[in-house]
């Protein structure tokens, strides 16, 4: 067997400082704390999973623009923040609302409620109790069951009311039903118990409400979790190749940054 050649001090630095090079370049292309997108597979559904550190990030909520007119879409809100010198760096749709775009539940915009929390049961997925709130306030977000959230009354500089809750406290809703037929591409959101880490999930196949609650609880091990939508459910994520577009949305969340 003969042997390659070994290459000389001389050729392997030409090589060296081209990786460095495009190392460098890399880390000035990818801005810092960037959410992290990735495709994930559990029992055989696929899934759109955005993770955000929001003490890194800037994190927040939107719902309408400086006339007071819903944003409604992922390309209005990216013109709005560029305006600003900013850009979108993710999105999603974040909770039900009226035909209006007003949002059905408790929704705080920073640190103003423009709509009460909404503690009793009604039509729909959203009155399917218990439902919940992803609570952001500066460096961490949580999701709390509606009831806890009463009770803790956190201190939300954006808050957004859904349901139903997905994940409680590591246990399922107990109205999910294993055998189910009703199937759909849903979205959600669940946090870990200390509140440093936001996982916001697409699926990418219709599935049904007990299997996207065990991906956020077996394959995230996330202790809460909450259903946004499944009638709408749209996503912007660059690194996926994302950038739905579909009927106007009512709340939105997203991470910004100053425009590169």
């Amino acid at each position: 067997m003969t042997s390659r050649p070994a290459l000389s001090r001389g050729r392997r630095l030409p090589a060296l400082l081209l990786g460095l090079v495009l190392l460098g370049l890399a880390a000035l292309a990818a801005p810092a704390g960037a959410v992290e997108c990735a495709r994930q597979e559990h029992d055989g559904n696929a899934y759109a999973v955005c993770t955000v550190d929001p003490a890194a990030e800037t994190l927040r909520l939107f719902l309408n623009d400086a006339d007071g007119d819903p944003i409604g879409h992922f390309s209005t809100l990216d013109a709005a923040l560029r305006a600003q010198n900013r850009e979108l760096v993710f999105a999603m749709n974040a909770g039900m609302y009226h035909a209006d775009r007003d949002p059905v539940g408790h929704y705080v915009e920073n640190g103003t409620e423009l709509m009460r929390v909404i503690p009793t049961p009604g039509p729909g997925n959203f009155g399917l109790l218990p439902n919940g709130i992803l609570c952001i306030d500066g460096d961490s977000a949580r999701v709390f069951e509606t009831r806890d959230y009463l009770e803790r009354r956190p201190g939300c500089r954006f808050a957004t009311q859904s349901g139903p809750m997905l994940v409680i406290d590591g246990k399922l809703h107990p109205r999910f039903l294993p055998d189910s037929t009703s199937r759909y591409i849903r979205n959600g959101v669940g946090t870990t118990a200390e509140g440093d880490r936001v996982v916001f999930v697409m699926s990418e196949n219709p599935v049904t409400f007990h299997e996207f609650a065990r991906f956020f609880r077996d394959a995230l091990q996330l202790p809460q979790a909450l259903f946004l939508d499944g009638n709408v459910s749209r996503l912007y994520a660059p690194q996926l190749g994302r950038n739905d577009i579909g009927r106007r949305m009512g709340p939105i969340v997203a991470v910004t940054a100053p425009a590169s």
